[in-house]
């Protein structure tokens, strides 16, 4: 079976060929004889109700410097083709919103992966208070006497923005730190969302696992562990992968979302979990396929075709 496939993400050309999970994914694809076509949101329209991107066919592989050939530039009607990939980063801001309602206008004729009303629905820091017991003790608010109050109640905390991505703006505050105005003061200095008060979780000293899971499932995970003296174990920000195998909480916490996550058609989904914890769902362009891959020998994103052909094939 060969798919035509369009790629809807940050530029191709500046992304970390090693470490890039939707790079895996569009390797995997063209070496099942899928057709790619690669743009970045900003180049999408739509007139009429019909949904068009301006961007280009693409060859890809793995060799630093060298990863990509480009076809000329084109504009497509995305309802012809008969897989969407919706992997930009964060923020989730309004022009990510607006790019998921564009999407809905073609999905799910064209299978969009993941569901954009269900990315829209999700937000990864939101999505998971839908499931009682799974958190940390957590606040969500722009408050600062509610912030204040939870200080009061958990002792040392984490705060961090609500819309965030790879570790930015995530800080320790102990329970006699005297920079939590200031902190709060940064972030609405940045935008008007609430923040996210968590109680601060010893465990993550010992990392944080990030498990990949396919269509509800889940096919394996890595731990992420920060630098000495560090809370944030994000690759992005420094954090080491290390190979680890899933405890019995974590296919609990899995069993919890996993058919929810299902029945949203949110088919490539990256959840954190420190400790007992579920920290995050991560829906919009989840990470970690590459590390897996490396330290286990399963490939996440090859899991994923698998599903999507077999949709296609009926």
């Amino acid at each position: 079976m060969s798919l035509k496939v369009a790629v809807q993400m940050d530029p191709l050309e500046s992304v970390n060929i090693e470490g890039d999970t939707t790079f895996l994914m569009m390797l995997n694809a063209q070496e099942r004889g899928h057709e790619m076509f690669v743009y970045t949101p900003e180049r999408l329209a739509m007139e009429e109700g019909r949904v068009t991107a301006r961007g280009r066919n693409v060859r890809v592989r793995a060799v630093k410097g060298d990863h990509a050939t480009f076809g000329p530039w084109e504009t497509r009607d995305l309802s012809e083709f008969d897989v969407v990939l919706l992997r930009q980063d964060p923020p989730f801001d309004m022009a990510y919103i607006t790019s998921t309602h564009f999407l809905d206008k073609i999905h799910p004729k064209t299978l969009v992966v993941n569901n954009p009303t269900e990315v829209r629905n999700a937000p990864e820091k939101l999505f998971v208070t839908d499931f009682p017991g799974v958190q940390p003790p957590t606040l969500i608010t722009s408050d600062m006497e509610a912030i204040r109050e939870f200080r009061d109640r958990h002792g040392d905390i984490v705060l961090k923005p609500l819309y965030g991505l790879g570790g930015s703006g995530v800080a320790r505050l102990l329970a006699d730190d005297p920079n939590l105005d200031a902190m709060m003061d940064l972030h609405r200095a940045i935008g008007r969302e609430p923040v996210i008060a968590q109680k601060f979780l010893p465990a993550v000293v010992k990392g944080d696992k990030r498990i990949l899971l396919v269509d509800g499932e889940p096919v394996g995970g890595i731990n992420r562990v920060p630098k000495a003296g560090q809370i944030r174990s994000n690759l992005a920000v420094g954090g080491t992968a290390v190979a680890v195998e899933l405890s019995e909480r974590d296919h609990e916490l899995c069993r919890i979302i996993g058919p929810e996550l299902k029945r949203r058609g949110l088919m490539f989904v990256g959840i954190d979990v420190i400790g007992d914890y579920l920290t995050e769902i991560n829906v919009t362009s989840p990470t970690g396929a590459q590390a897996l891959k490396t330290f286990t020998g399963i490939d996440a994103t090859a899991i994923l075709w698998d599903r999507i052909e077999a949709i296609r094939a009926g």
